[in-house]
């Protein structure tokens, strides 16, 4: 039997944000799909989002998923699909409405590194880097991003 729905439940169930995961390990720790979205996330519905916003929203909570499974001594670094430009040691990420996402960071040489890319063309394969040998702790980019997502807009503290 379905359930019915009032207007007001079909028009909010219609905007709420759809995910799925499925793996092979039932063991696995929960995915970013798997776990609710944070309040402020939800604030704003998707569809006053711009592509930028929404896509940089997921994919902080990617960042901080991918991060919260990390041992002490590996951070988040990205990996680029579609050419030879590497892996960038994440240090933040931006967007700019409608459409672009910048990540800025440094490659494994250190030199300092930015990639604005167009939301059309946003494909990361986020990677496990061996922190920096002269920090002590490994950076957890994720952490500050999601501060920043709960409204604390200089999470850079």
């Amino acid at each position: 039997m379905s359930e019915i729905n009032t207007t007001a439940e079909a028009i909010e169930n219609a905007a709420l944000p759809k995910a799925r995961v499925v793996h092979t390990d039932p063991q696995r720790l929960k995915t970013a799909e798997q776990k609710p979205l944070p309040p402020s996330v939800c604030q704003v519905p998707v569809d006053q989002k711009s592509p930028a916003e929404w896509a940089y929203e997921r994919l902080v909570l990617y960042i901080q998923n991918f991060e919260e499974q990390l041992d002490a001594d590996h951070e988040v670094a990205m990996g680029f699909a579609g050419g030879d430009m590497g892996v960038l040691r994440i240090q933040g990420i931006g967007f700019f409405a409608p459409d672009i996402l910048t990540f800025y960071g440094a490659d494994m040489t250190g030199a300092r590194t930015q990639l604005v890319q167009h939301v059309g063309q946003l494909n990361v394969m986020l990677r496990a880097a061996p922190k920096e040998e002269e920090s002590e702790h490994a950076n957890r980019i994720g952490f500050q991003l999601a501060k920043a997502l709960e409204g604390n807009e200089d999470a850079s503290d």
